[in-house]
């Protein structure tokens, strides 16, 4: 019996909501016994931990399980395109100001930013690796974010990033215009162009 519900948690899945874990007719006696046996780790009321995972590990899995209507954002999708060489210590996960998160993992730290909803909205990816996914603002979208936020960032920083993106082959600069113009950010985007170009 054993067997087969081990059979049923993918090797290729990291982490199970309880929806999930429903969903697979497991019932809570079962996940329980699960537990006790070290096969799921309890990570909080609704996310376990399979123990058996044996694919890529990345700290933005958590994220969706914790913040299920997360973005990864700023600094650390900046990290994600290898814009920066900077290495934050928590994960930026952007939110739309409405919602509310009830439990944050002890790891990774989850940095929550508050986004507008027309920002929270726009340059959403959806990013899947093997049977775990997370979703990412894209990368045009991340390099606007952080000129808006440059403040905060840190102006070298913010200079930095965007010499990485226009060094790129790929850079989209009709995107980043259309992205600075939606998010009121045309003008300073302009100046930092006329400086570094």
């Amino acid at each position: 019996m054993t067997k087969n519900i081990d059979s049923l948690l993918s090797n290729n899945k990291k982490l199970y909501t309880i929806k999930e874990l429903k969903s697979l007719d497991l019932s809570y006696y079962i996940i329980n016994k699960l537990v006790k046996q070290n096969k799921l780790q309890k990570l909080s009321y609704n996310v376990y931990e399979n123990t058996n995972y044996k694919g890529q590990e990345s700290d933005f899995y958590y994220v969706t399980a914790f913040v299920p209507f997360g973005i990864i954002c700023l600094m650390s999708a900046a990290v994600y395109y290898n814009l920066t060489t900077y290495i934050p210590n928590e994960i930026n996960v952007a939110i739309e100001r409405s919602h509310k998160v009830s439990t944050l993992p002890e790891w990774p730290p989850i940095n929550i930013v508050y986004y507008s909803k027309k920002r929270s909205e726009i340059g959403v990816i959806k990013k899947k690796e093997a049977e775990n996914e997370f979703k990412i603002y894209d990368i045009e979208k991340t390099v606007i974010d952080i000129i808006y936020y440059r403040n905060k960032i840190g102006i070298e920083q913010t200079k930095e990033i965007l010499l990485n993106y226009l060094s790129l082959p790929q850079h989209n600069l009709n995107k980043l215009h259309q992205y600075a113009k939606l998010l009121n950010c045309e003008k300073i985007l302009n100046t930092y162009m006329e400086v570094l170009i």
